[in-house]
């Protein structure tokens, strides 16, 4: 915003240089009034450009949306903020690997290994986890309504606030045990089961 005001000044500036100069005649006051008009309008034209963006959601990852990352090793990467939407990944690693506030809206990672993997704050509704390893995985706060977790291994993971589907928690409780190593949530609680 300072470079705002900036040019606002100079065409205030101006202005003045202008009304300085002795102009007492018309055609020196209609001069006046064409430079304030343009300073104005180049000022009106320039902010937007020289003003800061608008605060927008954190998006500083990789862009993988719709993509085929099927047996791809991403064990132990930073994939923070990174999108996985409509994305493919058979049997794909990501053991270890910080996805926090990813995206991975209506992905498919049957047996694809989270073991460990940081998932909280997940944007990860409608994605098939069937047959995933979420063993020791952090889930805190992740929204997973819609997806399948059949068959995936829970032991000692994290759902502490997580959203998941009612008939999800259910199936998830029978074998869920352990505590997470990270945070020290006793998964069943987490559950709510």
């Amino acid at each position: 915003m300072a470079p705002f005001f900036e040019l606002l000044s100079v065409a205030q500036s101006v202005a003045k240089s202008v009304a300085k100069s002795g102009a007492k005649s018309s055609a020196r006051s209609i001069g006046k009034s064409v430079v304030l008009s343009l300073a104005l309008g180049l000022l009106l034209v320039l902010s937007p450009l020289l003003s800061p963006l608008p605060a927008a959601a954190d998006f500083s990852g990789v862009d993988y949306t719709l993509t085929n990352q099927n047996e791809q090793d991403f064990s132990g990467q930073d994939l923070a903020n990174t999108s996985f939407a409509g994305a493919t990944g058979r049997h794909a690693n990501f053991s270890g690997a910080d996805l926090h506030g990813a995206i991975l809206t209506q992905a498919a990672f049957p047996n694809a290994n989270f073991a460990g993997a940081d998932l909280s704050g997940t944007l990860m509704d409608k994605v098939d986890l069937s047959g995933a390893d979420l063993s020791g995985a952090i889930l805190t706060g992740a929204i997973a309504s819609g997806s399948s977790f059949r068959g995936a291994n829970v032991t000692d993971a994290d759902f502490s606030d997580a959203l998941i589907d009612r008939v999800d928690q259910r199936s998830l409780c029978r074998d869920a045990e352990g505590t997470n190593p990270i945070t020290g949530a006793d998964t069943r609680l987490s559950l709510g089961c």
